[in-house]
């Protein structure tokens, strides 16, 4: 699925781009910026697949899910850049007629064709596997058409002597772009920088229900990607043995997994007193 979608985005792209370079008009070639972030999802995608998923090797102890987020932080500056440029260029140019050969309003449209077809086809495979993740990929395919058509519509009317609207739309759809490589930089630094994943109170509420713990005295939460990873400092009673103890920590283990769903804890038990 990933493939169909990526090869697609990547047609898009290519039409795109061959529309905005012929008619010289920089909202449609904001637009085709707007599409490589959609060929880079799905490159993400791809890679997060083949790269992420790996379990820890000797080189990487806890794992790869950490270079998803990498990636996600190198297209977020990526497009932050081409977003600057795009509106800079916007900006600095002369307004202009956009005018192009016959075959480019045809192509553009070919586009939308494609997009329509791509959003139908997620969402008919997000309602057959109720997938969430599926549906909104759907909603934001949508989203490009709306986009596409806006960006059509500033380029026919520039077109036709207001060449002032094609900048009007190039700004808009750099903003666009900015505004996508901020919701990018939201997802990827938190990770990045270790920031809490989960409140420590909820952490400990439940690890409290477990009986044997005496006290909980650290807790400690990062996101490794897809996945929290809960570190934490646990007191028991000093008179048990290290096969009791060894139960307890299996207990909140369960417990957080249960309730929380939290799969990656590590457990420090100390004695009470």
């Amino acid at each position: 699925m990933i493939i169909i979608e990526g090869l697609a985005n990547v047609a898009v792209l290519v039409l795109k781009l061959l529309v905005g370079v012929s008619t010289g008009s920089l909202a449609v070639l904001g637009d085709a910026l707007h599409s490589l972030t959609d060929v880079a999802n799905n490159a993400v995608a791809w890679f997060v697949v083949r790269i992420s998923a790996q379990p820890p090797d000797r080189h990487h102890p806890y794992g790869h899910r950490k270079f998803e987020t990498l990636a996600v932080f190198v297209l977020a500056t990526l497009l932050t850049v081409l977003g600057i440029e795009l509106a800079l260029s916007a900006l600095r140019r002369e307004a202009q007629p956009t005018l192009g050969d016959p075959w480019t309003l045809p192509l553009m449209s070919g586009v939308l064709v494609i997009n329509v077809a791509l959003a139908s086809w997620e969402g008919a495979w997000a309602r057959r596997l109720s997938s969430d993740i599926l549906g909104a990929d759907a909603r934001h395919t949508f989203a490009d058409v709306l986009t596409t058509i806006v960006v059509i519509a500033g380029w026919q009317v520039s077109s036709r002597g207001y060449p002032w609207l094609d900048t009007v739309c190039a700004i808009a759809v750099a903003a666009f772009v900015l505004f996508l490589a901020f919701g990018l930089f939201r997802r990827a630094i938190p990770v990045l920088v270790d920031r809490i994943a989960m409140e420590p109170e909820a952490i400990d509420d439940v690890a409290r229900t477990v009986h044997g713990v005496r006290q909980v005295k650290t807790v400690r939460s990062r996101s490794t990607g897809s996945t929290t990873a809960i570190d934490m400092v646990v007191t028991v009673d000093s008179g048990i043995s290290t096969a009791e103890a060894h139960a307890i920590t299996d207990a909140i283990e369960e417990k957080l997994r249960a309730h929380l769903s939290i799969e990656d804890v590590t457990i420090h038990v100390e004695p009470d007193g």
